[in-house]
């Protein structure tokens, strides 16, 4: 049976350091960090120069130009989505990185082998391609991506908590992979009309402009978002449920590329195959995803309007705060209203504030139902100690943000007349109940 840990009972200082362990320089964390920028670093560079040694200079700068486009709409709308608890921007910055770089990097390389490969083994250079485009491309691109949601799965714990975060890493991941591989299509595809002398509408450009940016921009993100749904309902398991940890990502990762192969594969389904797995498989996956993202969303701002008032009772937290913190419109209310009366510094403490109360929430969530790590009092006890130190910012403005958006108090109307016991009904003088 799951023990429920004990709600503060007063607000109290900072916690108390506790002694560190000497780590081995492997450990250390600007080790960690060096490494990890200089891989992406060097994959980005080996990336670069694959790509512009297929495109040519030209064609280099027209597929960067055009394929930079859908990539803040896509950036724009998972951060969106991450708005109830958001993540911090280092994970995205590595997400994005590893997708454009070292996964984009493994899949050219990777790819390239296997379909030469093939083509030897069978000496028939067609099966070969279609063969590498349907199985090996789906099987190896979905791999690399994977490889970023486990890395922040395993190594940014704390900032993996659910589904939404599964989702956001994953489709920034697949939208660095995106970007980087629509360089290459465009880019080829502008060398091709230089070639031929074709431009305008009928060109090879704009061709592969409209399918791969106007039509189907969020497809890699589509695809990988299974692997990172994977990953979140792992990340909601007990860590005593190994097998399921384990077996929930990998189900997610092959869905993905199961997708990933479908549609790779469309174009072999005759004159149409693309647009009826467009219209019958793809947009369908993707409103199904997005209705499912969304209600989780809700579902986690529910859970903070649920979890907050045990903190409001102890006196961490004012009576309206955990109404307040489970709205987003109160949310951004709260911001706005900091930002008008105190400046962007008190409008940043409030934005603080919220994200740490919802980890908070979250983290007592998870708590509460036997699923919470061995450090759930020292985490507890940091969070609580942010709030406690943004408090003077923060909690005028949700107080404010709580009464502008409370539902409205329904308002009893007195009967007509007061009935006295032994005496006749009293009329209000005036009162006439018909009029309109």
């Amino acid at each position: 049976m799951a023990t429920f840990p004990p709600y503060p009972t007063h607000p109290t200082g900072p916690p108390g350091e506790g002694a560190l362990r000497h780590a081995h320089w492997w450990q250390r964390k600007w080790v960690r960090y060096g490494a990890l920028i200089t891989l992406l670093a060097l994959s980005g560079l080996v990336i670069l120069a694959l790509v512009r040694e297929q495109t040519g200079t030209e064609g280099f700068l027209v597929g960067l130009g055009l394929a930079i486009l859908p990539v803040p709409l896509l950036i724009a709308a998972f951060r969106w989505l991450d708005r109830v608890e958001p993540g911090p921007w280092r994970n995205l910055l590595f997400a994005f990185s590893w997708g454009a770089c070292a996964a984009a990097l493994i899949a050219i390389v990777a790819n390239s082998f296997a379909t030469r490969w093939i083509a030897t083994a069978t000496a028939d250079p067609s099966s070969a391609d279609t063969l590498g485009a349907t199985v090996i491309a789906p099987v190896v691109e979905e791999t690399a991506k994977a490889a970023a949601v486990l890395l922040v799965f395993l190594f940014r714990r704390r900032d993996f908590t659910g589904i939404v975060d599964g989702v956001v890493i994953a489709g920034v991941t697949a939208t660095g992979f995106a970007f980087t591989e629509n360089i290459l299509y465009l880019g080829t595809a502008f060398g091709t009309d230089q070639l031929t002398g074709d431009s305008g509408i009928a060109s090879v450009t704009a061709a592969t402009f409209f399918v791969r940016v106007i039509m189907s921009p969020f497809a890699h993100p589509l695809f990988t978002v299974l692997t990172g749904i994977g990953f979140g309902i792992a990340a909601l398991s007990a860590d005593r449920h190994h097998v399921r940890r384990v077996l929930l990502p990998l189900s997610g990762l092959l869905l993905a590329m199961g997708m990933h192969a479908v549609w790779n594969g469309s174009s072999t389904f005759g004159e149409y195959g693309f647009f009826a797995v467009y219209a019958a498989f793809m947009v369908p996956a993707f409103g199904l995803l997005t209705w499912l993202v969304i209600w989780t969303r809700q579902r986690e701002l529910r859970t903070v309007r649920e979890e907050l008032p045990a903190y409001a009772v102890a006196g961490w937290l004012t009576p309206a705060e955990p109404f307040a913190l489970g709205s987003m419109r109160a949310r951004r209310i709260a911001r706005q209203y900091a930002r008008a009366h105190a400046g962007k510094s008190a409008a940043r403490a409030v934005a603080q504030y919220e994200a740490y109360a919802t980890s908070l929430a979250f983290l007592r969530h998870r708590g509460r139902r036997g699923r919470a790590g061995a450090d759930f009092v020292v985490r507890e006890r940091e969070l609580l100690h942010e709030l406690w130190v943004r408090r003077e910012a923060a909690r005028p403005a949700l107080d404010h943000a709580a009464r502008m958006t409370a539902p409205p108090t329904p308002v009893v109307i007195p009967p007509t007349h007061w009935p006295v016991h032994g005496y006749p009904a009293v009329q209000y003088p005036g009162y006439n109940p018909y009029r309109t």
